[in-house]
This record gives structure tokens, C-alpha cells and sequence, in this order.
């Protein structure tokens, strides 16, 4: 799916999105298949116009079934991922707030490698979680990204 951050590749298993690629290497594009190539589906129709509808700053929640499981994430990780869920829009954590929220306030850094590790980026919103010190912090899609992604939830706050 083509995107203001790059092509997306979402896998799904049923109506459940398991992975979220943010321009995935040409031996992993192998397996998804084009937008163009896909057969009319209401469920893909409504997960990329959910997806088209954030970028766009029209909508603040994806709204979409997540599955963790196909990853085989540990049980910390796990803990990381489900409290960046829980940040809203346009709004941001640090990575020592996330820690202290895991239960492991001394694991900070671990938090960053969970977070470059997320498999699900924008819909588990790992770009929401930043440095203390107004350094936005590393992306698994870039520090481009996160930044564009960063202005544009603050652009849609601004504007409400």
C-alpha cells in the first residue's frame, strides 16, 4: 500500500493484522501482494481506507484486531507494545515512562529495542514514544518518519 511514509506491507490472518512493514525489502515485498493485484475485499478496503484516513489526519484511532502471537515476542516486549498502545494521538511517552509502566523503571534502553523491534508500527504507535530530551528518539521506519509522523498527529490536534 503506497503511503506518505513509504510503501506499507500489512500481513493479515483473517481479519486480525499480525505485521506492518514500512518499506519492506524487495525479498520481503515478495510476499505481499500489490493493492492492484488483490480482488475486491470489504475487509482490506476498510483496513487501507482506515490507514489512508489516518495519514490524511482524518482519523485518530485505527481501530483495528491486532495479533501479537504470530511474532513469538517475549513476555517483556509484550509489555512495552501493549502500553505504547494505550498513548493517545498527538500525544507522546518517554522511554523511561514505558519502563517505569512495565514494571522495569531501570529498563529504558531495553524499551528502545523492544520498540525497534515493534512488528506492527503506526497501529502499535512506537513513533509516540521519545527521548526525555526533546530528541524524538530512533524509529523502526527512521527518524524521518517518526518525525513526519510525530507533526502530522500534532498538525490534527492543533486543528480540532
Amino acid at each position: 500500500m503506497p503511503s506518505p511514509i513509504g510503501e506499507l506491507g500489512v500481513e493479515l490472518r483473517g481479519a486480525t493484522v499480525t505485521r506492518l512493514l514500512i518499506e519492506p525489502a524487495p525479498s520481503e515485498r515478495e510476499i505481499f501482494l500489490s493493492l492492484h493485484g488483490i480482488d475486491g475485499s470489504d475487509f482490506l478496503d476498510e483496513v487501507f481506507g482506515r490507514l489512508s484516513e489516518y495519514f490524511a489526519g482524518a482519523r485518530r484511532k485505527l481501530e483495528l484486531d491486532l495479533d501479537l502471537g504470530p511474532c513469538g515476542l517475549d513476555a517483556f516486549t509484550r509489555r512495552v507494545l501493549k502500553e505504547t498502545a494505550k498513548i493517545p494521538y498527538g500525544r507522546t511517552r518517554t522511554y523511561q515512562e514505558i519502563a517505569e509502566h512495565t514494571g522495569r523503571p531501570e529498563a529504558g534502553r531495553e524499551v528502545l529495542s523492544a520498540l525497534l523491534g515493534n512488528p506492527i508500527p503506526i497501529l502499535i504507535p512506537c513513533h509516540r514514544v521519545v527521548h526525555g530530551n526533546a530528541n524524538p528518539g530512533c524509529y523502526v521506519g527512521g527518524a524521518e518518519r517518526k518525525m513526519w509522523l510525530l507533526e502530522m498527529e500534532s498538525q490534527g490536534l492543533q486543528a480540532s
